[in-house]
């Protein structure tokens, strides 16, 4: 009985570490990761309302971009903070990225019907990485994933994991 314990206690302690990174490692880039000055890879990427959206969009500003999952409860633990921060002024714009029929996320029109019912959510700028193209390019490894890009376009950091609304404001406080 006490073995069986133990290996209960030792399942449930690895399904909590590995909550929401079961996702492919190639290309991957390591939770944190400072980048050398390479410019963040550009995307054009529809949002739920059909509008194009398109990194370029954004050149002078600061963009913090979360990916993220509609499977994962970290990430959906983070959507009220997520979008308290989206409804600020802050000095960076704020966008998520899904990634549907990709990584086990659901299809476009399931995604889109789900996100409607989602509370707490009106600040949120979702974009559709259809196939996961963009999960790819920027390395993601897990979801969530903060990625912040300069006024220069630069990839400046990604990190896996969920960040407070002030831990990402105090990111920004060093990126130009």
């Amino acid at each position: 009985m006490r073995a069986l314990t133990k290996n209960i206690l030792l399942l449930v302690l690895l399904v909590a570490l590995s909550a929401c990174s079961g996702i492919s490692q190639e290309n991957g880039a390591a939770a944190g990761q400072l980048n050398a000055g390479e410019p963040a890879p550009a995307f054009e990427l529809m949002d739920l309302e059909g509008n194009e959206q398109n990194l370029a969009d954004y050149a002078g500003q600061k963009v913090y971009v979360k990916f993220w999952a509609s499977w994962c409860s970290i990430c959906l633990s983070g959507m009220e903070e997520l979008n308290t921060l989206a409804g600020e002024e802050t000095d960076f714009a704020v966008l998520t990225i899904v990634s549907p029929g990709s990584n086990a996320e659901k299809n476009t029109e399931s995604f889109t019907k789900w996100f409607e019912g989602f509370p707490n959510a009106e600040n949120i700028s979702v974009l559709l990485d259809e196939g996961g193209t963009f999960f790819e390019e920027y390395g993601i490894i897990g979801y969530p994933t903060s990625v912040y890009i300069g006024t220069d376009g630069t990839l400046v950091k990604s990190q896996t994991g969920h960040f407070s609304n002030a831990e990402i404001k105090e990111s920004f406080e060093t990126i130009k």
